[in-house]
């Protein structure tokens, strides 16, 4: 659905609209569950700054009020909201280190957290049974304020298969910011059609994922999202079968992703993504269909031989006949501890091949596969080989060889 109306549902719950100043004014007093409080931490520590010259960067920020307890972490790129249901008997807000109050409540082996503030000192008490601890914190005027979709695009997305999508697009996503754009996933929604596309490409590899939508969207969508913020929604999707609802802002550089109890807000990426079309292979010299199973065990058999050989397998396709099957061999083999090979039955249709691949590359791409088999195709030594569920259509995965020595 389309609305300019903010992100607000009738089934969703609204993050708390406590004001910052309020941290300074007010003597916060709480009693929540420790499973709670320690579930909420771990969520939101997800986007606490590692290496940062502001202090606040690495504490969370806790607000009570209404009968719940919303905590809050961001690194300016990634902010997480997360909240629940408390007993506040007063209002207050308060930042405090993330990592101290996280480990500490962690460890208590108690079912419920007393929490209060001491406004003067800015000192957050906590009191569990016989465990207690003063933490000192920064005022919550001096947390970034983050953002919320005011005016802008709207829509729902099914959580299982987002989840799917994300798992099988962000393998391929650039970890290194030698070009920002590849950290990301190009995703595309395109109503008319009804498909909604995911693709991720860091010159080695590109995952392409495609799902139905059928959403009423007034025009398309298409924008590249980091895959460090996809990772973490794909952490806290729940298997409670609820949608996620994503938020795109009017001028499309933030997007929000609300579920139940849990925001995740991004900045959106600026550039021109590579043309994931054209690097597709649309033919091929040889196709197997292989038991997935057996070929991951073979290919991580073989990256332990890999290791020492610049992280190469080798993939050998033999065609079948009338008085054998076919056969996909796996092999890695280093000058310095040896060398395996697997042997795996298999339907092989073409020409002989041999091929080399990042054993890395090839288990990233196995290990989040769901399908039995898996269809394998190639050309030559030289040539992209591309890999697909036997039994789905909507996901695409290509691999450039390595080079060998012959």
């Amino acid at each position: 659905m389309v609305a300019a109306q903010g992100i607000a549902t009738a089934n969703l719950d609204e993050p708390l609209g406590i004001d910052p100043d309020c941290g300074s004014r007010a003597t916060m007093n709480l009693t929540c569950l420790q499973e709670d409080l320690a579930r909420g931490l771990s969520v939101v520590g997800r986007a606490v700054a590692t290496r940062t010259t502001l202090p606040i960067l690495s504490n969370i920020l806790i607000e009570a009020a209404d009968g719940r307890v919303q905590l809050s972490a961001t690194n300016l790129e990634i902010g997480i909201r997360a909240w629940f249901e408390s007993d506040v008997e007063t209002p207050g807000a308060i930042t405090v280190p993330a990592r101290l109050l996280s480990d500490f409540v962690h460890s208590l082996p108690t079912p419920q957290v007393s929490v209060s503030l001491d406004e003067k000192t800015r000192t957050l008490n906590i009191r569990s049974d016989r465990y207690r601890a003063d933490i000192k914190g920064i005022d919550a005027v001096d947390f970034p304020i983050l953002p919320t979709v005011a005016d802008g695009t709207v829509f729902m997305l099914e959580a299982a298969t987002l989840k799917e999508m994300i798992a099988q697009v962000t393998i391929a996503a650039a970890t290194d910011d030698a070009r920002p754009i590849l950290t990301g996933v190009l995703t595309t929604v395109d109503p008319d059609a009804g498909r909604i596309t995911m693709a991720a490409a860091d010159g080695f590899r590109l995952s392409l994922r495609e799902a139905q939508f059928n959403e009423p969207l007034d025009g398309s969508v298409s924008v590249v999202i980091p895959a460090r913020a996809l990772l973490e929604l794909g952490r806290v999707i729940g298997d409670d079968g609820d949608p996620v609802q994503v938020c795109l802002t009017a001028g499309r550089n933030q997007i929000l992703f609300r579920m139940r109890h849990v925001d995740i807000v991004s900045q959106l990426l600026d550039g021109a993504f590579p043309d994931v079309a054209k690097i597709v292979p649309t033919g091929h010299g040889t196709r197997a269909v292989i038991n997935t199973k057996a070929l991951h065990g073979a290919v991580r058999i073989a990256s332990f031989f890999a290791r020492d050989s610049a992280n190469i397998v080798r993939l050998n396709f033999v065609p079948g006949s009338d008085a054998a099957p076919g056969q996909v061999t796996v092999s890695a083999q280093s000058a310095e501890v040896g060398g395996n090979q697997s042997e795996i039955e298999a339907s092989v249709e073409g020409m002989p091949v041999e091929i080399a691949f990042n054993a890395k590359y090839l288990m990233d791409i196995l290990g989040v596969l769901k399908s039995d088999q898996v269809v394998y195709d190639v050309s030559t030594p030289s040539s992209p080989g591309v890999i697909r569920p036997v039994d789905d259509s909507e996901f695409t995965h290509v691999i450039m060889p390595m080079h060998i020595a012959r």
